[in-house]
């Protein structure tokens, strides 16, 4: 282990990174104006100093008088300018895009940039950290053939690395359906050298994983300490898994607007960047180290969150209000790497990312998300494993999982949740195939009893009415006999309430795959439709894939009990958590499940829950309703708007509308009283979308479909005019 302290280890906290962060921008204040006025004026050619412009400009193949030709050529065809020769229209080939692009003079760029982003991101991965005191994420890239490089606040120790993993390909693929991620060991006990002051840590990360991954396989980002990666004025990329989310990419929207000894800031209008992620140039070489949103400060240099309050580091960086984003320059990285003393297995590490060793880049094209084969099963994913005898294991299992949902003497759902084993066996032992741990029989039956109960569903409402008006009518009727439709206020609240929760028989368990696809959320032409993006998909296109998934988190719990054979309840609580992270259903609760720790029966009740591909699941993530003005022209990958503040849906406004009003009504109290979840002040926003986007005959279908399973229905699909005449207040805590 190598590691390297500049400052007492008590400082080492991320909330004193920010401060600093924040005082290094706003010591450079007069700097920066000046950079940006010289940027506004004059071009990026003369904002920085010129001997680093001249080496930018060396790097690009290029020279000053060709900038300055490109610079005078006017937009329409031009030969002279002054008594300097401009280039004519044909003289511009792709090989000077890139000088043009730096100028700020054409956007355009050749298609090779893309290929170059793909290799770039498959060494980017996201590090998960599980220790005994709590878990967070953070952003990696390989920088070697063996070592990692990210922040130090994200691996502060050689005790906080061991607990950690770095995932790749957590991420969508070319068709949007999410990957299967591969998972290795991060091995602090190879190679450990952090630095507080520089927010940096490089650890070693183990050669190959349990199924038969390699490492290699996902290359590395090579770092260079020379001058001309980037210059002040040019914009700059950056792939992240902001938030633990799958991987992103903020194309060209950074600016650098100033170059300090160690770091450098750059400013969008966007979201910041994700800890520990690279910063390229256009050429996809690494700039800098990201790792500290500069944020906004109170007079006493306090981080604000995002609702004006002082800022703690347990909200979360996506609660945290920024200016400006702030990384580590590599070069001084390297610096600080190189002047370490070190002998045997850890110098040749160290060499290795100095001088990396001639390796043949992978040429295979870029994955695709693993897609089911006839038999619904899925390919994990694994490479081959080297030449020489293959040993693979078979482990019967089965596994019940429960949650206590209330305190003694609590009525109604409990805040807080206790995971509890109640059955844990595993026995038996045969072959596999090579890079493979073969699926226990326990869980192959588990998964094919229940595909086949959803595609038997799904063929017996082939054959029936879509919706019938005139009984569901009747039904309807039925179902409200008893409340009084001239109440008003709370008192219809709490007859609401006492209905549904009364009435709500049958409480499913979580699987969409059973009764949501096959069924419940069909619409009239009998397609499934992502409930943010309105794509759409066949039920059984659906089925088999959650089924896929399913199967995964399965064989991926077996093999962690493979490991951790006394693992605790909260060691298990989280590996199930991390495992449906990293293979989510095709599903959304509008209500997210952290807001309720995901208990029952509210994480399987059907009125909440509604088709989603992953990616707009993932896009939406826990943040709350929330109305954009200007939304039609800031749409985000095709699901709807996000911003620090909330979410909103590209489609289906009404439908979650009604949806979370129901979940309100349903289970009062139950959210609300934390941060990021649905605030009382945003009722007014429910109830305008489900007044703007009347009710249709999907939903009213999809209302009887759950009755008939579950035995409640949604009044606010029933009677929508009730809506203005129900007093929500008491549904808050």
């Amino acid at each position: 282990m190598i590691t390297v302290e500049h400052v007492p280890q008590a400082e080492t906290d991320y909330l004193a990174q920010l401060r600093e962060a924040a005082q290094r921008f706003g010591d450079r204040s007069p700097q920066r104006e000046d950079t940006l006025q010289t940027l506004e004026s004059r071009g990026v050619l003369y904002a920085d100093d010129p001997g680093r412009v001249v080496k930018r400009l060396a790097r690009l193949n290029a020279d000053w008088s060709l900038a300055k030709a490109i610079e005078q050529t006017p937009t329409r065809p031009a030969t002279t300018t002054g008594s300097t020769l401009a280039l004519s229209p044909d003289a511009f080939g792709a090989d000077l895009l890139g000088l043009e692009r730096l100028m700020g003079r054409n956007n355009l760029t050749g298609v090779a940039f893309l290929e170059g982003g793909y290799r770039a991101a498959r060494s980017i991965g996201r590090v998960c950290v599980r220790t005994p005191e709590g878990g967070h994420y953070g952003t990696g890239f390989m920088v070697s053939p063996s070592l990692l490089l990210t922040n130090n606040h994200v691996l502060r120790s050689l005790e906080e690395a061991g607990h950690a993993v770095v995932q790749f390909d957590y991420q969508a693929g070319v068709d949007g359906r999410p990957l299967i991620p591969v998972a290795f060991r991060i091995d602090p006990h190879g190679f450990f050298a952090t630095d507080r002051e520089l927010d940096f840590t490089v650890v070693a990360v183990a050669e190959s994983n349990e199924e038969g991954a390699r490492l290699t396989d996902f290359d590395w980002l090579p770092l260079d300490g020379a001058q001309g990666k980037a210059i002040l004025g040019e914009f700059v990329n950056i792939i992240q898994h902001p938030n633990g989310e799958p991987k992103q990419l903020a194309l060209r929207e950074n600016q650098i607007v100033d170059l300090l000894d160690s770091f450098v800031h750059y400013v969008t209008d966007t979201a910041p960047g994700s800890s520990g992620s690279p910063v390229f140039n256009d050429q996809w070489e690494v700039v800098a180290l990201h790792h500290s949103a500069v944020p906004e400060t109170d007079p006493d240099g306090q981080p604000l969150a995002t609702d004006g309050t002082p800022w703690r580091p347990g909200m979360g960086e996506h609660r945290l209000a920024w200016k400006a984003n702030e990384g580590v320059r590599v070069s001084r990285v390297l610096q600080a790497l190189s002047r370490l003393t070190l002998t045997g297995n850890a110098a040749r590490l160290r060499d290795e990312l100095f001088q990396p060793p001639d390796r043949p880049r992978p040429e295979s094209a870029p994955p695709t998300a693993a897609k089911p084969g006839p038999d619904g099963s899925v390919p994990d994913g694994s490479a081959p494993l080297a030449s020489g005898p293959a040993v693979g294991i078979t482990v019967p299992l089965r596994i019940t999982v429960g949650v206590d949902t209330r305190a003694p003497g609590q009525r109604g759902p409990g805040r807080s949740a206790v995971p509890r084993v109640t059955a844990l066996t595993a026995d038996g032992a045969g072959p596999a195939r090579p890079g493979q741990v073969a699926a226990s029989s326990a869980v192959t039956d588990a998964v094919a009893q229940d595909l086949d109960a959803a595609l038997l569903n799904l063929r017996l409402g082939e054959a029936r009415a879509y919706y019938v008006r005139d009984d569901d009518r009747a039904a309807r009727d039925a179902y409200y006999a008893h409340v009084d439709a001239d109440s008003y206020g709370e008192p219809l609240r709490q007859a609401l309430t006492a209905l549904l929760e009364e009435t709500h028989g049958p409480r499913p368990s979580y699987k969409p795959a059973r009764m949501l696809y096959p069924w419940v959320d069909l619409h009239p032409d009998r397609l499934l439709r992502s409930v943010y993006s309105g794509k759409t998909f066949t039920a059984e296109e659906l089925i088999r894939a959650d089924a896929a998934a399913e199967a995964s988190r399965l064989r991926g719990m077996q093999e962690f009990l493979l490991r951790a054979s006394a693992a605790s309840v909260d060691a298990l609580a989280a590996e199930l958590d991390e495992l449906e992270a990293s293979l989510p259903f095709n599903c959304e609760h509008v209500v997210p499940q952290s807001w309720f720790a995901k208990r029952e029966p509210m994480r399987g009740d059907l009125h909440h829950l509604f088709a989603c591909e992953p990616a707009c699941n993932s896009f939406r993530g826990n943040y709350p309703y929330m109305d954009f003005p200007g939304f039609d022209e800031a749409v985000r990958d095709d699901c709807g708007m996000r911003e620090k503040s909330g979410f909103e849906p590209e489609h289906s406004k009404g439908a979650v509308a009604r949806a979370t009003l129901y979940f309100l009504l349903r289970y009062p109290g139950l959210v609300g009283d934390r941060a990021r979840e649905f605030p009382e002040e945003r009722l007014p926003i429910l109830l305008d979308w489900h007044e703007n986007e009347p009710v249709t005959e999907y939903e009213l279908h999809r209302n009887a479909a759950i009755a008939g399973i579950q035995g409640n229905r949604n009044p606010l699909i029933d009677h929508p005019e009730w809506a203005r005449s129900i007093d929500f207040s008491g549904v808050w805590p």
